[in-house]
This record gives structure tokens, C-alpha cells and sequence, in this order.
């Protein structure tokens, strides 16, 4: 019998997506189609090459005022490719599994620590992959299939996952959508009193992709206890606020369990995190984490993630401040400018976000692309006004992390308003040019430089 080299070993085609959205299929074909029959050797250097452009992207070229997203402290970047990720270390400290890896249960052990301290909380659950990760654990912490659970829709930015289309719907969960009110771009109280009554849900969820206002969160505690349900908070974007002490801490007002994301105002790794200061619920939530669904979970992004929590500690209260403050300058400058904003009673904003009301250019998803040729990043969010992605959201966890500041927002309104009803081309130069000029990361603990910055 004659062997085949591995060259040689036939391979199957990947399939194709057909079921996704003609915009998709294209771009996956596109992809797919440039790879077609190429060697290994290709792969690797295609790769690589896209790695330092993304790179580029983000650091070099663009304005990124996508509050979805952020940049790492160099050092905590540095520890996610330390070679703690091939370690398995399942179970508890001091009963771990497998030998060797008593470093790895203590940095456990300390991440978890310094998440408490920064966030005020009796404990976290800090095994999980990402923010809609950390809603699955609270569903299952307080639901069971055929729950009924009030979630915030997405006219006030709430997130997919906990809509009948995402993560709810697929733990089986009966979704009631929470009536809002408009103009502090939240639940309306009394209408979600009256629809808990109604249905006697088990859980009632707020916050979401967009925050303009601290939402009623003693309220709504006060609702979940007529009827006796949980609540949870979704801080996936306001947790930095939260951290440095510029918005209310949704534990303290009353919420049950506050979720998170680890990548957007945090700045840390793509990670999630749940607090509570229940027992029981910490107890459920450690018992679904383990032996639940995590067994080898990423020792790399623990330290990683230890490393970001520490940032704020020394810096947080600075950096929460200095979001706000941008973010409302930049409003200011774009109003004088008259870019439509969309407007609770109080204004645009008291947080790091806001959104322009993007029907003039087509829509949010419309102006994000026509932005983008501009070199500038953003993204689309659903306002109340019936429009599916209505809105353009913008934040400043990014530009303020490497250095832009409220003085700065002059210039750079002048750049979007340019690009919003211009010729976005024409500018994407100076766009860069204005970049440039913010190279150096802030509040952070100790300046190194970033791994294949430009």
C-alpha cells in the first residue's frame, strides 16, 4: 500500500453558509474563494499580515469611538500570550485536578480578589468567555425554561441576548419586553410595575448597549420584591463607570447579580465577569461554572484580567471622569455643529456614550459605513423612535485611553462633521493626521510599549 504525503491527502471543501445574510455570504465567499487550494505556508503569512493590519487599523489610522471596545494595559496584554493557556487546572484551589498548577489556582484566587475590591462585591464568578457568557450563568442561576423574564428592548439598546432571538430564547425563557420611557432612555417604571404584576416574571433585567442615564435600579428592586423575582444588571458597557465610582454601583441599589463585559469600558481582555453579594446565588453560579460548563478556563486572560482590575484601583475614578467629560464635550461640539443628537430630558449624556440621530445619512448602520471610510469607527444602536438601528453610537473608552481629551473634542467634531455631509474620503487623511498625535496609553500602573505597535 502506498502512502499519501500530506500534501497529497485530499481535503474537503468547506461548506458554505447559505442561511446567512447576503451581505455575509459575499464576504465569507470573497474570503473563502482567496484561500481556495492555497498552502499552509499562505495561511500562516495571510495571518500574520492581518494581525499587524488590525493593528494598524486601531492604532495608526483610525479614531475608534465604538464604545464596544477599548485598548489593554501593555503588561496585562503582555500576560495573555505567557504561556498559562495549555495549563488545565479544573476544580477548586487546593483541589485541583491536575498537579503543577498551584501558581495558576493562586492567580485564581487573586484575580478574584481584586474584582471584588474594585467593584464592591462579596463575590464573582470570573470563569467565563464574555458578557453574553456571564448572562448565561445569571439565567441559570434564576431561571428555568419557561421562566418568564422582563428584559429591556432594543428601541433603549437592549442587548440581543436577553431577547427571544439570543441567549433567553435559547435557555428556553418566556421573554416580556419592559415598556420604556423615552425621554431618559430606560424602563418606565410604573409600565414595568404593571406588566411584573401581570406575569409574575422571575427575573427583570436593565441596562444594555447604550447608557445615557443611570437607570432606576432601587425601583426596580422594589418591583422585583412585590412579585418576587431576582434582578440582574447588565454592566457590560457601564462597568467602568461603575468601577471608578462615576455611576451608581447597581449592587448597592439592589440588583441580585451585575454582569459584565471585560473588553469595552474596562479595558481589560474579551472576558466577562458576574458579582452578587448573595451566597446562594454565588453557590449556584460556582456550581454551573464548576462542574457545570467551564472545565479548562483561561489561566492567560485571569492574569490578564488581574492586571486591568489593578489599573483601576490607582486610576479608575480619574478615567471614569475623564470618559464622562469627553464625551459631553464632544456632544457640545457636535450640537454646535448641528449634528442631530438624540436627547433624554437631561441631554445627550451623563455617561462615557451618546448617539447622533443618523436618519439623515441613511440610517445607523449606514452612517457607521460611510464613517468607516473616513477612518472613523463607530456603531449602529436602536433608539425609540420605531426604526430598526435608527441611531449612531458613539463613546470615548478608547480615544480617552490614549490621550484625547474634553479640549480635543473640538477638532475632532469638526472631522466628523466633515465626514457625516462630506465626501468621508476626502478626510480620512486628516483623520489619521489627528490620530497621530495621541500615541502614548493612560491610566494605566506601569508604561510598556505594545506588542508590534506601529
Amino acid at each position: 500500500m502506498t502512502l499519501m504525503s500530506e500534501a497529497e491527502t485530499p481535503r474537503t471543501e468547506q461548506g458554505r453558509r447559505e442561511w446567512l445574510p447576503e451581505v455575509a455570504r459575499r464576504r465569507e465567499t470573497e474570503i473563502l474563494e482567496g484561500a481556495k487550494g492555497r498552502p499552509p505556508r499562505w495561511f500562516e503569512d495571510r495571518i500574520e499580515t492581518l494581525v499587524f493590519r488590525n493593528r494598524a487599523i486601531h492604532e495608526d489610522e483610525c479614531v475608534n469611538l465604538n464604545p464596544a471596545t477599548n485598548a489593554m494595559d501593555p503588561m496585562a496584554e503582555n500576560l495573555m500570550a505567557a504561556g498559562l493557556g495549555t495549563r488545565a487546572a479544573l476544580g477548586y484551589p487546593g483541589l485541583k485536578y491536575e498537579m503543577g498548577v498551584e501558581a495558576l489556582e493562586e492567580i485564581e484566587v487573586l484575580a478574584e480578589a481584586v474584582a471584588c475590591r474594585v467593584f464592591s462585591a462579596r463575590y464573582v464568578e470570573l470563569r467565563v468567555g464574555s458578557g453574553t457568557l456571564a448572562n448565561a450563568y445569571a439565567y441559570l442561576a434564576t431561571c428555568k425554561p419557561g421562566d418568564r423574564v422582563i428584559s429591556p428592548p432594543a428601541s433603549i439598546a437592549g442587548h440581543i441576548n436577553h431577547h427571544t432571538e439570543g441567549l433567553a430564547g435559547l435557555l428556553g425563557l418566556e421573554v416580556h419586553e419592559a415598556p420604556v420611557d423615552t425621554e431618559h432612555y430606560t424602563v418606565d417604571i410604573d409600565a414595568v410595575a404593571s406588566l411584573a404584576d401581570r406575569i409574575r416574571p422571575k427575573l427583570i433585567t436593565v441596562g444594555g448597549s447604550l447608557n445615557l442615564l443611570p437607570h432606576p435600579v432601587k425601583e426596580i428592586r422594589a418591583i422585583a420584591d412585590q412579585v418576587g423575582a431576582k434582578v440582574l444588571f447588565d454592566a457590560a458597557h457601564v462597568c467602568g463607570l461603575v468601577a471608578g465610582g462615576a455611576w451608581p454601583n447597581p449592587l448597592a441599589e439592589g440588583a441580585d447579580i451585575m454582569t459584565m463585559s471585560t473588553s469595552k469600558s474596562l479595558g481589560g481582555p474579551p472576558s466577562g465577569l458576574v458579582f452578587t453579594n448573595d451566597s446562594s446565588l454565588a453557590q449556584r453560579m460556582d456550581a454551573i461554572a464548576y462542574p457545570g460548563l467551564t472545565a479548562h478556563f483561561e489561566p492567560s486572560k485571569t492574569a490578564a484580567l488581574a492586571i486591568s482590575l489593578l489599573d483601576w484601583l490607582d486610576y479608575g475614578s480619574a478615567y471614569a471622569t475623564e470618559m464622562i467629560s469627553t464625551a459631553c464635550a464632544l456632544t457640545d461640539a457636535l450640537d454646535s455643529k448641528d449634528i442631530p443628537l438624540f436627547l433624554t430630558s437631561e441631554g445627550p449624556t451623563s455617561s462615557h456614550q451618546f448617539a447622533i440621530q443618523a436618519a439623515r445619512w441613511g440610517g445607523g448602520q449606514a452612517t457607521a459605513l460611510r464613517l468607516r471610510q473616513a477612518n472613523i469607527l463607530t456603531s449602529p444602536i436602536g433608539l425609540p423612535d420605531g426604526e430598526e438601528l435608527s441611531g449612531l453610537r458613539v463613546g470615548t473608552p478608547e480615544i480617552v485611553r490614549w490621550g484625547m481629551t474634553a479640549p480635543d473634542m473640538g477638532q475632532l467634531a469638526d472631522l466628523l462633521a466633515r465626514a457625516l455631509d462630506g465626501v468621508p474620503e476626502d478626510i480620512a487623511a486628516d483623520v489619521t493626521g489627528f490620530r497621530r498625535q495621541f500615541r502614548d496609553l493612560q491610566f494605566i500602573r506601569r508604561q510598556q510599549p505594545k506588542v508590534g505597535l506601529i
